[in-house]
């Protein structure tokens, strides 16, 4: 079987960044990588699950909410996958920024939170999602285009 492009990439190089893992046609997906692979402590699932509800729910709030496909947890438990549709880097890149500060900076419930919305709605961490955010803003806020590329972390 031929390995899926995020497979050939060393993890033993790869840092927290956000990176194009794949291009199919018009749709490009980004890993959000906020944990070095391999180098426990991984994020928990509850912070996982809320940062999952708060991203997913700006981003398909923005103004570029037509563009966005997808956004959703990696099973290694280091980072996100965020899908979008005929979307330029630059654009994408700046829609990520501005959707994790304003995650980071969320005061209110949890959206989609309650037995009726959400499968498994007494799993989250508001506080651990709170943090990992911050720190992941921290590392991307001044991020630029060039560093997408996997060959950027060699």
């Amino acid at each position: 079987m031929k390995k899926i492009t995020s497979f050939t990439v060393d993890h033993n190089k790869l840092n927290p960044g956000i990176y194009i893992s794949r291009i199919d046609g018009d749709i490009t997906t980004f890993d959000m990588r906020f944990i070095k692979p391999n180098t426990p402590p991984y994020l928990p699932n509850p912070v996982m699950h809320t940062i999952e509800h708060l991203f997913a729910t700006y981003s398909r709030n923005s103004e570029l909410s037509d563009k966005v496909i997808y956004f959703g947890p990696m099973g290694c438990r280091t980072g996100f996958y965020f899908l979008v549709r005929d979307m330029d880097n630059e654009t994408a890149l700046n829609l990520m920024k501005d959707t994790v500060k304003k995650c980071r900076d969320h005061k209110s419930d949890i959206p989609g939170n309650s037995k009726i919305e959400c499968g498994n709605y007494l799993e989250h961490d508001t506080d651990g999602a709170f943090q990992a955010l911050a720190g992941f803003y921290e590392l991307i806020k001044d991020y630029k285009t060039e560093q997408l590329d996997y060959n950027y972390c060699k």
